[in-house]
């Protein structure tokens, strides 16, 4: 069944999303959790070679391919690269050629260019919380994500 069938348009989304890295680089994980109405979805995975700030990356390009275009989200990460990326860095870069103010490639074009994409047309209000303090939510996709690294280790 899909999660957004009985969730109304107007319902906010409130979504956890980050990544975590055992080494950097080295084994890494994300996690996702979303909440609409009474409602939670979790979503997680890992790459056996990877960056923590990939994975915070993809943690958030995972949480957009699940959530319809049609709905508002809050999106919380505890990545401040992430964060201010999206909001601050992207437009600039894009208009640079991909590069950054020193004028050396992006780090992690591939993954920026994908959560621009998928940000685009959409209501999203970019939140930073702190990490590690409580927060329900972003201690859950936090385990989500360690737990993403467990199984890419397994999988290989």
């Amino acid at each position: 069944m899909d999660f957004f069938q009985d969730v109304s348009n107007d319902t906010p989304i409130l979504v956890y999303a980050d990544g975590a890295c055992s080494g950097n680089p080295g084994p890494g994980g994300w996690g996702v959790v979303v909440y609409a109405n009474e409602k939670t979805l979790e979503k997680n995975g890992g790459e056996l070679e990877t960056t923590n700030n990939r994975m915070e990356l993809n943690s958030c390009i995972e949480a957009l391919k699940l959530i319809p275009k049609n709905f508002s989200i809050t999106l919380r990460t505890d990545s401040r690269y992430v964060k201010d990326g999206i909001m601050l860095w992207v437009a600039s870069w894009k208009k640079n050629g991909w590069k950054a103010a020193a004028k050396a490639p992006v780090k992690n074009q591939d993954l920026w260019e994908i959560l621009d994409h998928l940000s685009q047309d959409r209501l999203i209000n970019w939140e930073w919380v702190a990490a590690h303090n409580g927060e329900h939510g972003n201690e859950r996709a936090d385990m989500l994500a360690k737990q993403g690294i467990v199984m890419a280790k397994m999988n290989s």
